[in-house]
């Protein structure tokens, strides 16, 4: 949809709708057409602390029309490169999944359903939660792409047993998730203080086979070593929840933790991820607009990295051409 202007639209961040990136609108799933696509998941009934997350798919989208995709690429000065040509790379927003009030398990089944169909067209599904209970019914979408391994960044495990008999909430989708049959090992990054796991819950995960790294194994380690340590398969989806970045720099999520990641250091770990591995999925969780500041920050910085690990994505598909 382009502004009315007498000259050609610019587009720019105050106009037109606020679709990720200011990208192409899709109004109907089933004739999506792209490379990637953005989904929303504003879902947040599985969480127990605070709420809003169910906000994040809007406030992610707002923050992410101070950039965009374009004709060319973007410009990186620090690389020297161009990232997301337009020309080469099709991102389309295909809006939200429905939510059902008081239906946890029909609006899970949404998400699944449509994650299917884009997985099904060869399209890149990349989405905007919501809670982190998400994950689950987003992975079981993407039974058809074959086997991937999970890269979890959080600050908490997730691991969390059932609680009295429900297993799909918000502190239990990695344990879910690791009982689909196409999904491999999970490498954990950022974990780090009192979380919602206990020892059973980690010695499941390794017994798993997971891999468990705090933010201060990361810093002393790197993330080089990990990657040469773990051995990802070729292909993987990434779980980030914006409670493994620092609390100082996102405040607006459901568990805001200090001791967390800087900016610099997830884009670097991003960076070395697609440089080893395909990405076939991506979503962000967490992100709760109601307790961000005046200017957003914690939903721009949501935005920005969700760009920036698209970018080096694509751009290691394009050399391997």
């Amino acid at each position: 949809m382009e502004n009315f202007s007498l000259k050609k639209s610019l587009n720019m961040s105050p106009t037109g709708i606020a679709s990720f990136a200011k990208s192409e609108i899709c109004v109907n799933i089933n004739d999506a057409q792209a490379d990637i696509a953005v989904l929303g998941a504003p879902f947040d009934m599985d969480i127990q602390g605070r709420s809003g997350c169910r906000m994040g798919p809007r406030g992610i989208r707002e923050g992410s029309t101070r950039f965009g995709f374009k004709p060319g690429g973007t410009y990186n000065f620090e690389r020297d490169t161009f990232y997301m040509d337009a020309d080469k790379w099709k991102v389309i927003d295909c809006g939200d999944v429905d939510y059902i009030p008081g239906d946890p398990g029909g609006t899970a089944a949404n998400l699944t359903a449509a994650v299917e169909i884009l997985a099904s067209k060869g399209i890149m599904p990349v989405i905007l939660g919501g809670d982190c209970s998400v994950s689950y019914p987003m992975m079981q979408g993407l039974n058809t792409i074959g086997t991937f391994d999970v890269i979890h960044f959080d600050a908490h495990l997730d691991w969390t047993k059932p609680l009295c008999g429900q297993k799909y909430f918000n502190g239990a989708p990695m344990r879910n998730v690791a009982g689909l049959p196409y999904v491999g090992r999970i490498l954990h990054l950022g974990l780090r203080g009192q979380g919602s796991s206990g020892p059973d819950d980690f010695q499941d995960a390794r017994k798993h086979g997971d891999g468990l790294y705090t933010v201060k194994a990361i810093h002393e380690m790197g993330i080089a070593r990990i990657l040469d340590e773990f051995k990802l398969s070729n292909r993987v989806v990434i779980h980030f929840d914006i409670d493994v970045m620092d609390a100082s720099c996102a405040p607006a999520t459901a568990s805001p933790m200090f001791g967390g990641f800087m900016y610099d250091e997830v884009v670097d770990m991003f960076e070395a991820i697609a440089a080893k591995t395909t990405l076939a999925a991506m979503v962000m969780t967490e992100v709760a607009p109601p307790y961000d500041d005046q200017g957003g920050t914690t939903s721009y910085l949501a935005a920005r990295l969700i760009a920036d690990m698209l970018g080096f994505a694509t751009k290691e598909k394009e050399s391997k051409k």
